[in-house]
């Protein structure tokens, strides 16, 4: 199983006891995805909370006019939910799709809650890992709201550096709100800046 990096990334947040450490072994849920398959569809509830080992995955959700918005990525190293509906085991209104074969571990919402119950020093893991992701979604919030394209674009290349080789344009350019045209000519003036 490939929990070496699952249990790499929790212990630098705090280090976890052999006991944990077994529970999580017995617990993780190791499967190989294809690129294009999707782990959840508007009105399903998320019941897992997935960890990405190697590959490449996005949320998104279609906007009145029936286009496709990109929310977020996550690569190798991050955890990946639709957070609402796995917090509160209701039916989510966005999509979570594979963009590349990738191997992902899972564990269920019931789980997490048992893990919770049973370690408690797990909270302030649970804790620090919320507040990483939310922190994360305030910026790229703050910046939609009063930043300029251009600072999006830098934000995402700061958080996925290799995003631009990974995934077709559109989606780039979905996940900044701006037109596809609007992209390229961003990446004209980055590219002549550095």
């Amino acid at each position: 199983m490939e929990a070496t990096l699952l249990l790499q990334t929790l212990n630098l947040i705090q280090p976890l006891s052999g006991k944990l450490q077994q529970r999580f072994a017995e617990c993780l849920e190791e499967a190989h995805y294809p690129k294009k398959h999707i782990l959840l569809q508007p009105g399903q509830t998320c019941r897992k909370i997935y960890f990405i080992v190697e590959g490449l995955a996005r949320a998104w959700y279609l906007t009145d006019k029936q286009k496709e918005c990109t929310t977020w990525f996550m690569r190798e190293g991050d955890m990946m939910i639709s957070v609402y509906s796995f917090y509160t085991q209701q039916p989510a209104s966005e999509t979570i799709e594979v963009l590349e074969d990738s191997t992902i571990l899972s564990l269920s919402w019931a789980q997490v809650q048992g893990i919770y119950a049973d370690f408690p020093e797990f909270n302030f893991i649970g804790r620090i890992l919320t507040e990483k992701y939310y922190i994360a979604s305030e910026q790229r919030t703050n910046l939609l709201r009063n930043g300029t394209a251009i600072d999006r674009y830098n934000l995402l290349l700061q958080m996925h550096p290799d995003i631009i080789q990974r995934v077709p344009l559109w989606m780039v350019a979905s996940h900044l709100n701006v037109s596809h045209e609007a992209l390229c000519r961003i990446r004209g003036q980055h590219v002549s800046a550095n």
